[in-house]
């Protein structure tokens, strides 16, 4: 093999990461620089295949995951992710033993309850929205 196939293979790479920005091919692209400085520097087509698909491998699984985080740092939440973190007024008195309890946010009635049995919050009470789960809202 050349340095040009790896590179090549490279370009490729790259593209089908700007098509479809799923960051799972940038990672082989990586591999592919790798395996074309190999190449170059005159080393076996199984040298470069194991390095192409070791450094692909360690990229995609040590670094992936690092910036699938930083990426969706700032991205907004929508729908009813959005309302994590927001407060609501208690319309009825909160007791998941009764299983009963409503609060209300932006004019709309949710059903409600605590992460704790036996927590009753009273109606009137102000609570923070911690999950979403389904039509139930989880308070604090």
């Amino acid at each position: 093999m050349t340095p040009m196939f790896w590179l090549v293979i490279l370009v490729l790479m790259v593209i089908v990461e700007a098509v479809t920005y799923g960051l799972t091919t940038i990672w082989f692209a990586g591999g592919a620089l790798t395996a074309a400085l190999a190449c170059y520097l005159g080393a076996n087509v199984w040298v470069q295949l194991a390095l192409f698909f070791a450094v692909s491998l360690i990229l995609l699984f040590v670094t992936r995951p690092l910036a699938v985080k930083y990426m969706k740092k700032d991205m907004p939440k929508t729908n009813v992710n959005s309302l994590i973190g927001r407060t609501a007024i208690v319309t009825e008195e909160i007791d998941n033993l009764a299983q009963k309890g409503k609060v209300k946010l932006y004019d709309v009635e949710w059903m409600a309850q605590t992460k704790e049995d036996g927590v009753i919050v009273p109606s009137g009470a102000v609570v923070e929205i911690k999950e979403v789960h389904g039509v139930h809202l989880t308070v604090a």
